[in-house]
């Protein structure tokens, strides 16, 4: 197959787009696609501070290279889980985020979870009896936020692509859960201390991020994390795959079709946000979701210890 521009030997055709491309055009299209996208939702412009939450996969790292290329004023924020899974998942991952980091010369912020919670994100899953995917998602939430306000960004960026975004709404349109229709957006605007997070991938496939990352050599890691093994979304990834295979462009327009009417779920009335009493982020209650959290595995501890 040739490529729609150039005539060379095509590396990816998007049946979607009915465009086939070689290694030379697929970047150059792939940023102006990015470019498009941000302009459209009004995510931000070249004088904010972008903080990208990477994770050292391809989608999250695949946008921090893709932001710097468009001359963005982006820098990197990596989580540290302490997840081993029997390779070295975070660490693998950490590394990754670091080797990318030198070569944009750009700056990437870490935090360790086992360093602020006390645990792990393993160690807090057997500690507090919740899904790993719950205990993970609150804490990185947290500092996310948390160092876009230490650290004067203007922005949280995610990697999140078309893939998971067409999952979750699936997710959420078999339950009505109008609550979280009514939120999602690849914009969710600033408020009372938290800060801006958009999704500049949303219009893009995981194997188009895939192939962005491979033609621009980002060396990223390949093992799923151990604990998305069995997911449900990952279920709902492969019928709209299935979907996808048969007729182009359904997710594109299953998700562009619920953005013209997302207006029409309401979501209830948001609770004002006040400083925790403990750490002083945004929160709905006296005391915010993560300082609970951290209290409660601190006080499994000293049980366990006792015992």
């Amino acid at each position: 197959m040739k490529c729609r521009k150039c005539r060379q030997k095509a590396i990816i055709y998007m049946p979607e787009h009915r465009l086939a491309l070689c290694q030379q055009c697929y970047a150059p299209w792939f940023l102006e696609h990015t470019e498009r996208t941000i302009k459209k939702f009004n995510m931000f412009t070249r004088r904010d501070r972008v903080l990208v939450a990477v994770s050292g996969g391809k989608d999250s790292l695949a946008l921090w290279h893709a932001l710097t290329e468009l001359s963005y004023d982006a820098d990197g924020l990596y989580i540290d889980l302490g997840i081993d899974g029997g390779f070295g998942y975070s660490e693998k991952s950490k590394q990754a985020c670091m080797k990318l980091a030198e070569r944009l010369h750009r700056t990437l912020h870490t935090v360790s979870v086992a360093e602020e919670v006390g645990a792990s994100v393993p160690e807090i899953k057997e500690l507090t009896r919740r899904v790993a995917c719950s205990g993970c998602g609150l804490v990185k939430r947290y500092f996310m936020n948390r160092m876009s306000l230490e650290a004067d960004y203007d922005v949280i960026a995610t990697g999140h692509n078309l893939d998971d975004e067409a999952a979750v709404l699936f997710a959420n349109t078999l339950r009505w859960d109008e609550e979280y229709l009514a939120r999602q957006y690849p914009v969710l605007e600033e408020r009372d201390g938290l800060r801006k997070k958009v999704k500049p991938f949303v219009y893009f496939t995981e194997k188009q991020t895939t192939v962005y990352a491979l033609v621009n050599h980002i060396r990223y890691v390949r093992e799923e994390c151990p604990f998305a093994v069995g997911a449900t979304s990952l279920y709902h990834k492969g019928m709209l795959n299935e979907l996808e295979h048969h007729s182009p462009g359904t997710k594109r327009r299953f998700l562009d079709g619920f953005f013209r009417v997302r207006e029409r779920f309401s979501a209830p009335e948001q609770s004002k946000l006040t400083p925790c009493q403990k750490c002083g982020q945004p929160t709905t209650a006296e005391v915010c979701a993560y300082c609970r959290l951290v209290d409660h595995v601190h006080r499994r501890q000293a049980t366990h210890s006792v015992a």
